[in-house]
């Protein structure tokens, strides 16, 4: 009895969803050329990174070494963004991680990255807030926050009087994204923004160029350059390195990628449009790849010209891109890049908004969320609760944690989600065509955890797998039996590949010549590439698609090891911000979620 009851429990956990019938949409179907995908791709993803975080890890985290930190963020990014092209070319529908990990491994895990993404896009939102208040503060010469303090510091406390003033721009945005967001409005806007976006950027990149130091002092710094500079005390800088191309070594390159991955964020905007795009099985993958492709040269231009411009030890805590230019001397060039930066930044909060509201929505309608989040405002075809409700929850990130803290807890959510995708394309790969045609039975049958398959696997066909078989199967197209294979064994490369990245991050010295970890990791590596040509021994699937992931199944498993790998170089305490959200979450589903799915 109790046996029943537990398998009937994990056969919720893992029942999966159908497309058989069209989803609901919350907007109208429009017609977005390549183009619009682009510009939608580009406005998305270079935002507040570009003109504050770049300050942030050159001066405390890599030095002029931050142009091979968007570099490397920029290759993971695009590993995962082919991920993204394939499943936005094979599923027809306006999707998200959350839609593809319930279409392939199944609801608990679609839960789970569902809840992820939504809060990794309200820190981004927060995110947005502070950046903005901090830009628009900078240009009047922080004059707002000391007059807010100045004057409400004799009533309320220091700390509420600069919530104050996050609290109005929070309001004024979430106004405004509820007011304005309308289908064609908003993709006039995007495109608006995102040219203005590139002709700020590129003149600062030029600017670089021009006035940078062309000789690259900047990038061969010693300890001299910071005494001349009379930085003898050094408190207030933080530590400035070793000097060089590279001051704070490998390990500050690896954590500049992990907070430069937050640049490359924004991408996946693009699929969410799927219905509104005039050809998506072309204009999905090229607009994925193109934008991508314009921001790591963008990423590359102004990372350079800021070290150049700027010696990294120089940049000020807190100082936006624009402040370069006080430094060489072209304090008018401050306002008009400053002003770029707060009309980027406006379209930011829509483009982080829009898929915040619409995955809420779509996890309601799915029964996993609360009914309340599924009411939509008429005409704009916003999911209103789902706005309001989350948009507070970010005002509220904004005012009681950094901007350091936002960013690592939009990175190691997108990450994680990222990561599921790259999982999900291995799977789906090899696995059998699913019909979705067929009578309400069939249906049942597949959405009641798979039981017809795993009888089968548990039945005759099972018994038919050898050791021979795993590297070569007697068939050349997939059947459930492989599919099985690949996903036993893409579950445990996702957990060797964890363990690899934990030993790698605590292994004392890449060159070092300690015997015990030597072993550990060849072991590992071992293991790794044994089951990785189990994998790409098993017949992959012969559908026709206008695009595919080249180079399965390495790119999906080099995806998620750099993802994990970055992951790992985040903070405690940002691990257990996550962890807290995510019990929230569990709740949530275990007492709700779980009787009310639709699949059931």
């Amino acid at each position: 009895m109790l046996c029943q009851a537990l398998r009937r429990f994990g056969q919720k956990l893992v029942r999966r969803l159908t497309l058989k019938k069209e989803r609901a949409e919350t907007a109208p179907a429009g017609r977005l050329t390549t183009l619009d995908l682009v510009a939608l791709g580009v406005c998305c993803t270079i935002g507040v990174v570009v003109y504050v975080i770049a300050s942030e890890v050159a001066r405390d985290q890599a030095g002029p070494s931050i142009v091979i930190c968007f570099l490397v963020a920029g290759l993971s990014s695009m590993l995962t963004g082919l991920c993204y092209a394939e499943f936005g070319v094979r599923v027809p529908h306006a999707g998200s991680a959350y839609l593809y990990t319930y279409i392939t491994i199944g609801e608990l895990w679609a839960f789970i990255i569902g809840w992820i993404f939504i809060f990794s896009n309200v820190a981004g939102t927060a995110t947005v807030f502070f950046a903005w208040l901090l830009t628009f503060d900078n240009l009047f010469g922080n004059q707002i926050s000391q007059t807010l303090r100045e004057s409400i510091l004799l009533y309320i406390p220091q700390v509420l009087a600069e919530i104050l003033g996050f609290f109005v721009v929070g309001l004024l945005f979430l106004l405004v994204r509820l007011l304005t967001l309308r289908a064609r409005e908003l993709v006039i806007f995007t495109n608006m923004v995102t040219l203005v976006n590139l002709l700020v950027l590129g003149f600062f990149i030029l600017s670089g160029f021009i006035k940078g130091d062309l000789h690259l002092h900047n990038w061969k710094l010693t300890e001299e350059d910071y005494i001349k500079a009379g930085l003898n005390d050094t408190s207030s800088l933080g530590p400035l390195g070793s000097g060089g191309f590279v001051p704070f070594g490998f390990q500050g390159i690896l954590l500049g990628s992990a907070n430069c991955f937050y640049a490359f964020i924004g991408f996946d905007n693009i699929v969410t449009r799927v219905k509104e795009a005039q050809n998506p099985q072309r204009s999905i993958p090229m607009g994925i790849v193109i934008s991508l492709l314009i921001c790591i040269l963008v990423y590359f231009g102004v990372s350079a010209s800021l070290t150049l411009m700027v010696p990294y030890y120089q940049l000020r805590p807190g100082s936006t891109l624009p402040e370069a230019f006080f430094h060489i001397g072209w304090a008018p060039a401050y306002y008009a890049v400053a002003f770029g930066f707060l009309c980027n930044l406006s379209a930011s909060l829509l483009g982080y908004m829009f898929p915040i509201s619409q995955l809420i929505y779509t996890m309601a309608q799915d029964g996993l969320l609360f009914p309340v989040f599924s009411r939509i405002q008429t005409g704009t075809y916003v999911p209103i609760m789902a706005t309001v409700i989350f948009g507070i929850i970010a005002a509220i990130m904004a005012f009681f944690l950094g901007l350091t803290d936002l960013l690592h807890l939009k990175s190691i959510g997108t990450l994680l989600a990222y990561s599921l995708v790259a999982f999900c394309v291995l799977i789906v790969r090899y696995q059998p065509e699913r019909k979705n045609g067929g009578s309400e039975d069939q249906m049942k049958e597949e959405h009641d955890g798979n039981g017809a398959q795993m009888q089968e696997e548990n039945g005759p066909t099972a018994e038919k797998l050898t050791l021979h078989q795993l590297f070569f199967p007697g068939s050349s197209t997939p059947t459930a039996l492989s599919g099985c294979v690949v996903s036993v064994c893409s579950s445990l490369l996702a957990l060797l590949l964890t363990l690899l990245c934990l030993v790698l991050t605590q292994w004392p010295g890449l060159l070092s010549q300690d015997p015990v970890w030597i072993t550990v990791v060849v072991l590992l590596l071992v293991l790794i590439t044994g089951i990785t040509g189990v994998i790409w021994r098993q017949p992959q699937s012969s559908s026709p698609l206008h695009f595919k992931v080249p180079g399965l199944p390495l790119l999906p498993l080099l995806s998620i090891f750099l993802n994990v790998y970055l992951m790992i170089q985040m903070r405690a305490s940002t691990w257990a911000l996550l962890g807290v959200w995510m019990l929230i979450g569990f709740v949530i589903y275990f007492t709700y979620g779980i009787h009310h799915s639709l699949v059931a």
